[in-house]
């Protein structure tokens, strides 16, 4: 019986996810059929950087076989709308049922989505109508998810709100039952060093908290813990997932404890995507130094499922 297919968008010409995929091709043996979309030209430029070995076969959706590679050529006539073009294709599956399997490589969020989105999780979320999902950068010993994701500073207090919040939580509690086949431990973050304010609207004590009780009943749900002291070892090791209030409250942390050995999926969409947890790194195109860890990691999370 055939697995469903991954699809793959490489994301940025300029980046090193080639070297990556190349790397963990090598590395690793999978059932599913992979689906790479993207100029044949750049692919195979890359091929020959890399004296990549493995036969690449021209895409036919009427034959899809398990443990083959297969591309989608996409013209690249149109640098500025190439990405974009890449991405079309891939969605036009997912929402045929071709598949439930997508990884994206980075891409540069100024340049590509003219600031239109926070990032990429937003720009996916919104092209499938979904208006309720996370993003979990997720370790099978401890996972995190940021309520606010890319936002500037000035802005993440007027954004946390008590709905939101529970949005996020139930979603992340959901994944971990349907996917993972456990009822998660989750801790929760403050806003606020310390939990506490100087000012007279405390968001740890007037949102975040009475968030926490009301779902108590139905989540493992704890918190709000001081951002500060959350990830030391011995509290950490309670969880399975911290919830902070925004993007590097919960990323710096795990990307220190883990390093490149973590996945990026966004949680509440009718399909799994993940991307690797790393960006371009145009600086070592070329150097065949790159870490292709993460990637490793989200082939196998989509080859098990």
């Amino acid at each position: 019986m055939n697995s469903k297919p991954i699809l793959i968008v490489p994301g940025e010409p300029k980046s090193t996810f080639f070297e990556i995929l190349f790397k963990s091709l090598n590395l690793i043996k999978i059932k599913s059929p992979l689906i790479i979309i993207c100029n044949k030209k750049l692919l195979y430029k890359e091929i020959r950087r890399f004296n990549f070995q493995k036969k690449i076969e021209k895409f036919d959706q009427k034959i899809i076989k398990n443990k083959k590679i297969y591309l989608i050529n996409i013209s690249n006539n149109n640098p500025q709308i190439y990405i974009q073009k890449c991405f079309d294709y891939a969605f036009s599956l997912l929402k045929i049922g071709l598949t439930n399997k997508f990884i994206n490589g980075p891409i540069n969020k100024t340049k590509t989505l003219k600031k239109k989105y926070l990032g990429i999780t937003e720009y996916i979320s919104h092209s499938f109508d979904q208006k309720k999902f996370a993003m979990l950068i997720y370790n099978q010993r401890l996972s995190v998810c940021p309520i606010t994701t890319h936002l500037p500073v000035s802005q993440i207090s007027k954004k946390i709100n008590r709905k939101l919040i529970r949005e996020k939580i139930i979603i992340v509690n959901d994944f971990y039952k349907k996917f993972l086949g456990i009822k998660p431990k989750i801790a929760v973050t403050g806003l606020n060093p310390h939990c506490e304010s100087v000012l007279n609207f405390n968001e740890d004590e007037k949102i975040i908290l009475p968030t926490i009780k009301s779902l108590k009943k139905k989540i493992n749900v704890q918190g709000p813990f001081p951002a500060d002291t959350i990830f030391l070892s011995n509290n950490r090791k309670k969880f399975d997932v911290i919830v902070g209030m925004y993007h590097d409250q919960v990323l710096g942390p795990i990307k220190t404890l883990f390093e490149y050995n973590a996945i990026n999926i966004t949680l509440g969409l009718p399909f799994l995507r993940i991307t690797p947890d790393h960006g371009p790194n145009e600086k070592m195109i070329g150097k065949n130094k790159s870490n292709p860890i993460s990637l490793i990691k989200a082939i196998k999370f989509l080859d098990k499922r």
